[in-house]
């Protein structure tokens, strides 16, 4: 279990926050569904939701500060996506997602 862990940690491209924040996600094909996002980056976030997406699916997540950002699942897993954003949101935008969903988590 350990060296899946660990491959699945080395092929990330940046560190995960864990975060608490609750929100929609938007996918073609099944509408406006409610996730909880519990880690993020600014390449990608894992969530939890109800509805298992299929991997390579495109979708649209509101975020604080930055808006509508379009990304793509990567995996799912027992009520859990993982997904990589289309496009890296840049570092100072990213810095104030953090402290935005730091202030949610209160």
């Amino acid at each position: 279990m350990f060296a899946a862990s660990r491959v699945q940690h080395e092929r990330r491209q940046s560190e995960r926050e864990e975060v608490f924040y609750r929100t929609r996600v938007m996918a073609n094909g099944f509408g406006s569904l409610p996730v909880q996002v519990v880690n993020i980056s600014a390449n990608g976030f894992m969530a939890r939701s109800e509805t298992e997406l299929p991997i390579g699916h495109p979708l649209t997540i509101r975020l604080p500060v930055v808006g509508e950002v379009k990304a793509e699942v990567r995996w799912a897993l027992g009520g859990r996506i993982g997904c990589q954003f289309v496009r890296m949101i840049a570092f100072p935008s990213y810095l104030e997602l953090l402290g935005a969903l730091a202030g949610e988590g209160r």
